[in-house]
């Protein structure tokens, strides 16, 4: 079978292809034909040594995956032969409180995606949406879960709540769609003003620009009558973080999905500026890292019960790697950038 390998980081060409043996599943394990993966932010990050977790040598990239499951080991009681499934990305975390024991993740310290073939513990796979195709089904575990979670808990999104995303990625839009699937209403920023009939036409009740007006909460705090956004899903890090707060409402929760920035600005705001008004508004900030698997499984049933279809941009052959993370690492794309399996 085929996979592909990061043989050298820092460079997109440190992506090698290679040949093994179809693995054969363990007792506990899953044998996995690999229909389509997907690629996120975090897959860079990997690929040039600038993530959190130290990825391993030589690691089968990608966290994002789904395909059909072709054996089960001996002890396998979740799943059979035919099962449509998604790897988890933190293969061991099923719920409750994440820690060091169990993040271990996808593409990173364990084997991804990108392969003809993979095996999992039975345990790091969930069943996917019956209506979803093997490349909508691939962009669900890293993006959509991190929106997901950014949503749904401690305290759920509900009815009449506003939910402000940032950017037209794989997280703020399954926001976006996640939080019209409850009913909330939806204020997007992008930086780019031929994006707004997209993000209007996906859902968002209001579209700004926050390049061309870089003191975009006083348009956000205009739009809600003063109150400020419920939630803010805040994935500009260090470019948007401090208007978030200013457009964060009085009870608030801002889901920082992301601390870092792309924007080259000088531009610095002080703590006691963040922390003022995160203090007297009672603003509470809440780090996602995707979620667990759990968390998954009622994603998955709510996408369902809704008929939600994940956004895709662009799709590219098993063999059109490197072109797939050229395109994605250029950040014009709106959706999921998603590359299918291998026909061979």
């Amino acid at each position: 079978m085929k996979q592909y390998q990061i043989a050298k980081f820092g460079d997109i060409s440190g992506l090698v292809l290679g040949e093994r043996e179809v693995p054969v599943p363990q007792p506990h394990e899953v044998l996995v034909r690999v229909r389509a993966t997907s690629l996120n932010r975090r897959d860079l990050y990997i690929l040039h040594q600038t993530y959190p977790l130290p990825p391993r040598q030589d690691v089968v990239p990608l966290s994002d995956g789904a395909g059909e499951v072709t054996a089960v080991g001996a002890q396998v009681t979740r799943f059979k032969a035919g099962d449509r499934v998604a790897g988890s990305y933190f293969a061991r975390w099923r719920d409750g409180r994440v820690g060091w024991d169990i993040a271990d993740q996808l593409g990173c310290t364990l084997d991804g995606m990108l392969a003809e073939y993979v095996t999992l513990a039975e345990d790091a796979l969930v069943q996917i949406p019956e209506h979803l195709s093997w490349a909508e089904a691939a962009t669900l575990p890293c993006a959509a879960l991190t929106a997901w979670s950014a949503l749904a808990g401690p305290q759920p999104v509900a009815a009449g709540d506003t939910v402000l995303t940032i950017g037209s990625g794989g997280v703020p839009l399954f926001a976006i769609q996640f939080a019209k699937l409850v009913g909330a209403q939806v204020i997007a920023l992008t930086s780019r003003d031929a994006k707004f009939d997209q993000l209007q036409a996906l859902g968002a009740d209001h579209v700004l620009n926050y390049r061309t007006d870089p003191a975009w909460a006083r348009q956000v705090l205009a739009l809600t009558g003063g109150r400020g956004v419920t939630r803010v899903v805040e994935t500009g890090g260090t470019d948007t973080f401090g208007q978030s707060v200013l457009a964060t409402a009085f009870g608030g929760e801002i889901a920082l999905v992301s601390s870092v920035g792309s924007i080259n600005t000088p531009a610095t705001a002080s703590l006691s500026d963040l922390l003022n008004p995160l203090f007297v508004g009672l603003i509470t900030v809440r780090p996602i890292f995707v979620g667990s698997r759990l968390g998954f499984e009622a994603m998955n049933r709510a996408i369902t019960a809704g008929r939600l279809r994940p956004v895709l941009d662009r799709t590219f052959a098993f063999d059109q790697v490197h072109e797939a993370y050229r395109y994605f690492a250029a950040g014009q794309h709106l959706g999921k950038v998603v590359i299918t399996g291998s026909e061979s």
